[in-house]
């Protein structure tokens, strides 16, 4: 099962390097975002009401936005989002029903208010639900009409098996570029900035470059229209928010950098936006065309092409292993120096605990205490599966 490769360049060996994250109130990033509370919501109720989850996929979420009326000091949304959920699950068990329009609605509603400003569920979204329980070739009807509780599936079931053939990757640690795009997301979206620029929109793109030791920042950043009375008043505050994320990278100690904020305004066309994001002008997102596992797109990375969010969480591998490759390879790093690379591939019907192959790519791990921090990773799928349901696990 275990392959050891021994190698210990890194992508900061590399002359130049490309990054790029989708902020969290991005379309794409949304429908990640809900397509896992959506799972999420759905395995916690049936594991309340029946004690096991029943089978369920909500990978194909699709978000086509709303309409809006924008202007200085105005942005009100004129028409709702429209979030398209395209999936399998069980309605019910036995004469039981599972209230699946309410749960994935919830979850939607959710997601969408903790990410916009003034999004209000009511008379902002619409659901349209594409959820059938026709069961699959080779499959027991029990799979997505389950007759009793005892069909369904407790957290920590042994003997799982996977439900697809997959291949993931995962890597550590991150460069000094994928840290910046990363940390600066997560800076202007988070709670201590948003309270210190209200006005600042969620619908953030952080793109960065390096060329040897030149780096280069571009950070798209909505406003929110409300709040700007004027193009005055707009690059006033730009260049106040500009000035605080210039420091921020400052402290990072990557080295000398430069950044562009809000390219658009070249054309003299400020970046404002009703809630927050473009999907309040009617752009789209797709699960799965955004941020990998570990919240980037690295094109100069091994990157899986899986899309794990809203997956099932007790089998799918494109959902348990993209996180466990993640992790192992930081486990790796932390455990032996250096950079470490982690390949998993599985095949269909697999046992969840012996994946058909895992090469690790490593510098000067001992192999002994390699395998045996491999075994446990690899044994340790029930617990992963219940961190994915009960507490949540950030896919993007």
């Amino acid at each position: 099962m275990l392959s050891i490769q021994r190698d210990s360049r890194t992508v900061e060996d590399l002359p130049y390097e490309l990054v790029e994250r989708k902020g969290v109130g991005h379309p794409d990033t949304m429908c990640d975002a809900m397509a896992e509370r959506m799972s999420r919501y759905y395995s916690l109720h049936c594991l309340k009401e029946f004690g096991g989850v029943a089978h369920h996929w909500f990978d194909k979420v699709t978000l086509y936005g709303g309409g809006a009326d924008i202007d200085y000091g105005r942005g009100d949304l004129t028409a709702p989002y429209r979030v398209k959920v395209f999936g399998k699950g069980a309605f019910r068990v036995g004469s039981v029903e599972i209230p699946v329009q309410d749960i994935l609605f919830q979850a939607a509603a959710d997601v969408l208010g903790q990410v916009t400003t003034g999004f209000d569920a009511d008379r902002h979204l619409v659901i349209e639900v594409g959820v059938v329980d026709h069961q699959g070739s080779g499959r027991g009807v029990s799979r997505y009409q389950p007759t009793s509780s005892n069909e369904l599936v407790p957290l920590r079931s042994p003997g799982l098996v996977s439900n697809d053939t997959n291949l993931l990757h995962g890597y550590a640690p991150l460069s000094r570029l994928e840290t910046a795009v990363l940390e600066l997301e997560h800076l202007i979206n988070g709670a201590a900035f948003k309270q210190r620029h209200p006005d600042s929109g969620w619908d953030v793109k952080v793109f960065g470059s390096r060329r040897g030791e030149a780096f280069s920042l571009v950070v798209n950043m909505p406003f929110l229209a409300s709040h700007i009375d004027s193009m005055d008043h707009y690059r006033a505050r730009k260049a106040v928010v500009q000035e605080e994320l210039e420091a921020f990278v400052t402290s990072l100690e990557i080295g000398d950098f430069r950044m562009l904020m809000n390219a658009t305004d070249r054309n003299g066309r400020p970046y404002l936006t009703a809630l927050g994001s473009v999907a309040d002008t009617g752009d789209v997102g797709v699960v799965g065309r955004g941020n990998r596992v570990n919240g980037l797109i690295t094109p100069m990375r091994p990157m899986s092409i899986e899309a794990p969010a809203g997956k099932n969480p007790l089998d799918h591998t494109g959902k348990i292993y993209n996180v466990m490759a993640m992790r192992l390879a930081q486990q790796v790093h932390e455990e032996f120096g250096g950079p470490a690379q982690v390949h998993i591939f599985t095949s269909k019907e697999a046992p969840l605990e012996r994946p058909d192959e895992v090469v690790v790519t490593t510098g000067g791990a001992d192999e002994s205490a390699l395998t045996d921090l491999v075994e446990t990773a690899v044994a340790s799928t029930g617990d992963l599966t219940a961190e994915l349901i009960e507490t949540g696990i950030t896919l993007w």
